[in-house]
């Protein structure tokens, strides 16, 4: 990949993600679903974990941010599922270097969502909940390498997700419900102890949790941990498996989008047209 697809791809993207987020749905989107979080901010704010003087808030807010690098994964799923439709992707692949400024394209659009969203609640997260350490140094260093590493463990899931459905909307309904019930017990908002122990089994080898569990040791004090899982922050084990899951990203996304873009045709192109004009 040379510098002129990089550059061709952060242009694309830019167009995407401006188009997207300019107009008058996309704006309410925005700072709509982003401002969700805030309210629930606001209403645990004089809440305290149980036995602490640990605001609640200040666990909700780490997992928060975690679940918006995630939904960054269906924000890459939705736009790949439309751009099959729209034909967007066949034309990437018949242009020279196309499907590198393709790639780049979709990273950073999935980047830009995410600083975005992280700006919208984290700048007024950290003047609404009591305790976030601001001007800790290692929280920035951490909550950033948290961040890429979430990002790029879990772009490829999106790949996978709008290579498999080629549908945009059932990504947007399904996806989401889907995305939000993985959060629900992955410990972002609720302890993962009271659920079976083939839940806590098979949620730990996804990187959502690992990337919660991330995101908590930088915000909370030590004191906090007991309310994990192991009683600890096991950042060790957590840095292993979001890098694992990084490594596994970065092989594997674009091989997907190589078979997918493979996979592409006029005639599946005007076939799936013809189903979407048929639901609407």
């Amino acid at each position: 990949m040379n510098a002129n697809a990089i550059a061709l791809g952060v242009n694309r993207g830019w167009i995407t993600w401006r188009s997207t987020n300019s107009s008058r749905e996309g704006l309410f989107n925005l700072f709509f679903y982003n401002a969700i979080p805030l309210v629930f901010l606001i209403v645990s704010r004089d809440s305290t974990l149980p036995g602490t003087d640990i605001a609640l808030g200040a666990k909700l807010l780490p997992g928060m941010l975690a679940l918006m690098v995630v939904f960054s994964v269906m924000g890459t799923a939705y736009y790949l599922s439309t751009e099959r439709e729209d034909g967007t992707l066949l034309r990437a692949k018949a242009v020279p270097r196309g499907m590198s400024a393709y790639v780049v394209g979709l990273a950073f659009v999935a980047v830009m969502d995410v600083l975005v969203s992280l700006a919208i609640v984290l700048v007024p997260g950290m003047f609404i909940v009591p305790g976030v350490p601001v001007g800790d140094l290692g929280m920035w260093i951490g909550l950033i390498g948290y961040v890429v590493l979430g990002l790029i463990a879990c772009l490829p899931l999106g790949v996978l997700i709008g290579s498999a459905i080629q549908s945009p909307r059932v990504i947007g309904g399904f996806g989401f419900l889907i995305t939000m019930g993985l959060a629900m017990v992955s410990g972002l908002f609720f302890p993962m102890q009271d659920l079976w122990g083939w839940v806590q089994v098979l949620v730990q080898a996804l990187p959502l949790y690992w990337l919660g569990l991330g995101m908590r040791s930088v915000f909370l004090p030590d004191a906090a941990a007991a309310y994990e899982l192991t009683e600890s922050w096991r950042t060790l084990e957590t840095l292993g498996v979001l890098g694992a899951w990084a490594a596994l990203g970065l092989i594997a996304g674009p091989i997907l989008l190589r078979r997918t873009a493979r996979r592409e045709s006029g005639a599946a192109m005007e076939a799936r047209r013809a189903q979407a004009m048929q639901r609407t």
